[in-house]
């Protein structure tokens, strides 16, 4: 006797356990979704009550109107260098500026924000106990951009344990904090890239990590920024102290400072190799070197000169990099066997 209906097979059942399977993960899926729209829904209400509560403390921190930046009003305030920042100011009020270097929440009521102010760095502390600092406040703090120049007055003191993201062994706990200037939220430029050395970037990427490589030409074309990396930070002091020691050492000697033309008539140094312009219809070009005007001080009686100056040389190069422009230490004296000893 035939059977009245179509015999179940195989493939029938896999379809049916794989289509209750699919049904299965799409409903978890619906259900986390629902969660997500649930959590950031209760979020932005808590948010929003939190801005409608009356903020007692709303005069502690913002942003500073422009009226006021420009104001030419002598404030009375002292502000304190971060790289003076030492345990010894322990429990001192102090107000520092500098520029937000990053902005660390931990949980909904603290906000780590590490300042930098040259080379040096300061973790300031906001901790909403709504005595000193409200939810509001660290709210702003937590939304502050990279690299915005902000004012923070705070007391100092010493963590128990040792800060690592800050050169500065002290901690600011904040009770004012106003944004002078605020940058926009994405830079061209990340700091932390930028500040990498290619050494650092190679050992990434043969661990199989990848990380952002900051390219000569961006880095020109944002000079402003690039110039904020501890190493140009590191090159121009180098330079200033190479002068510095420079000079020194020619003073001690009574050698006299001198500064030269650099927008001349003719070639100083004879040659060809020299930027030439017109200069309302006369020739001129930028001084190869100072050699004619030292000879002509020491000429004059000055005895012993130096300069510390540009010179400019156009000449041809066969590498990618060459030396069109340049400061150069020169001196010059009247002939004597002794005087440098």
């Amino acid at each position: 006797m035939a059977s009245s209906g179509a015999e179940e097979t195989p493939a029938d059942s896999s379809a049916a356990a794989i289509s209750k399977k699919q049904a299965k993960k799409e409903a978890q899926k619906a259900e986390k979704l629902r969660r997500k729209q649930e959590e950031a829904v209760a979020a932005a209400a808590a948010s929003a009550a939190a801005l409608s509560e009356v903020d007692l403390l709303a005069g502690n921190y913002g942003d500073v109107p422009m009226e006021d930046i420009q104001s030419k009003r002598v404030s009375g305030r002292r502000w304190t260098e971060i790289g003076d920042l030492d345990p010894p100011l322990a429990g001192r009020t102090v107000l520092v500026r500098g520029s937000a270097q990053a902005s660390r929440p931990v949980g909904k009521k603290m906000v780590f924000l590490v300042v930098r102010q040259f080379t040096s760095t300061v973790q300031c502390l906001l901790n909403a106990d709504q005595v000193h600092v409200s939810t509001q406040m660290a709210g702003f703090a937590k939304g502050l951009s990279r690299e915005s120049v902000v004012d923070v007055e705070g007391v100092v003191s010493i963590p128990k344990e040792p800060i690592k993201g800050a050169t500065q062994q002290v901690e600011i706990q904040v009770r004012k904090l106003y944004c002078i200037n605020r940058a926009v939220p994405n830079l061209p430029i990340n700091i932390e890239d930028a500040a990498r050395s290619e050494t650092e970037i190679a050992k990434a990427e043969m661990d199989g990590e990848k990380l952002v490589r900051v390219g000569q030409d961006t880095r020109l074309n944002y000079r402003v920024l690039d110039l904020r990396t501890p190493a140009n930070q590191a090159i121009f002091s180098v330079q200033s102290e190479v002068e510095y020691i420079f000079r020194q050492y020619l003073r001690s000697k009574k050698f006299r400072s001198i500064h030269t033309p650099k927008l001349i008539s003719g070639s100083s140094e004879g040659g060809a190799a020299v930027f030439k312009l017109d200069y309302k219809g006369q020739p001129a070009c930028l001084a190869q070197s100072p050699q004619l005007y030292k000879q002509m001080a020491v000429s004059g009686c000055f005895g012993r000169v130096f300069e510390v100056g540009s010179v400019f040389r156009a000449e041809d190069s066969y590498t990618h990099r060459h030396l069109c422009e340049l400061l150069a230490l020169m001196l010059k004296w009247r002939s004597r066997s002794t005087i440098l000893r």
